[in-house]
């Protein structure tokens, strides 16, 4: 089996718990982008793949004849063609919520970021100025969440007890919103509405784009976006245009459509403006969960019991 998630290695736990299984393991972590020709060499004679954002692609899965199981270490699977896989007869699973403590944390630190503006303090102190520049406080705002899932939710008590109010917009059928304390409402009123918009949702197409020139123009000037979710589900361009317009007061991205970030990314020396490296769900903690809730799952899929597969 083929492991390229890049904080599981040799001899771990996750390396020794698959191999007292009965499986042999290759490690490739996954440390930048790779082609498809890499994929398809890495995958060559490979049963079982616990991964990371690799593009497994129609036309890779296709070239991986022995290929039966794909394992997500984490909770986004986009990466993968999924309907591919089934035609395939390759079982593709994730891990849902095994984050999700880790993503609300690192978003109430984003939020937090961007409201006193920290990063641009520090910068400021950094190249030798001293910058005062008022920061605003969360107690009393609005957190609008897009998307009600587990990261979600485990948002909102954090968001809570800084004294926000929570208003979300989700597809999540009536009977999933079980918190008495968020105010669910349509995007088109969240994004008028709050003063932090919070993305939560998974990419598909009805989310790639979502957040363009005409969601900008609906939000507040004063509203900061924060994206811990995917990155195409935001249009850069528009956003970039909004932010240098005044429409809306800046960004945290956790997560952008080409990462690393490339060299020519329209982000990058947009004042208001902050790119992380996709550190929401990278915690210890999460990563050791990740690891032997992955490394359970692909044995149970490859004995045809899995318990998260999404084909």
């Amino acid at each position: 089996m083929l492991i390229t998630t890049d904080y599981l290695r040799p001899g771990d736990e996750v390396d020794e718990f698959l191999r007292l299984s009965g499986l042999e393991t290759d490690h490739l972590p996954m440390t930048g982008r790779r082609d498809p020709e890499q994929l398809v060499a890495a995958l060559a004679g490979i049963d079982a793949a616990l991964v990371a954002n690799e593009p497994l692609t129609a036309g890779v899965l296709a070239r991986a004849p022995g290929l039966r199981a794909i394992v997500r270490t984490g909770v986004g699977y986009d990466s993968i063609d999924v309907a591919a896989a089934a035609r395939l007869g390759i079982s593709v699973s994730n891990l849902p919520g095994i984050n999700a403590n880790a993503v609300a944390e690192y978003t109430m630190g984003l939020l937090l970021a961007g409201a006193r503006r920290l990063v641009q303090s520090a910068h400021g102190v950094a190249q030798g100025a001293w910058p005062r520049a008022d920061g605003r406080e969360l107690r009393g705002s609005t957190l609008g969440l897009i998307g009600y899932g587990a990261s979600a939710r485990a948002l909102v008590p954090l968001a809570r007890a800084f004294g926000m109010s929570v208003i979300c917009s989700t597809r999540v059928p009536a009977r999933l919103r079980d918190d008495p304390s968020v105010a669910f409402v349509g995007l088109h009123e969240l994004l008028a509405t709050a003063d932090y918009v919070s993305v939560h949702t998974s990419l598909t197409e009805r989310t790639r784009g979502l957040l363009g020139e005409a969601a900008f123009e609906r939000m507040k000037p004063t509203a900061l976006l924060v994206n811990t979710a995917r990155g195409p589900i935001v249009d850069e361009d528009a956003l970039v245009a909004a932010v240098r317009a005044g429409q809306i007061a800046g960004a945290a991205l956790d997560v952008v459509s080409e990462e690393p970030l490339p060299p020519g990314s329209p982000l990058r020396g947009v004042e208001g403006i902050v790119v992380y490296s996709h550190l929401a769900g990278q915690t210890a903690e999460a990563r050791a969960a990740a690891g032997r809730r992955g490394a359970e799952e692909l044995v149970a899929a490859l004995e045809g019991r899995a318990r998260f597969r999404v084909n």
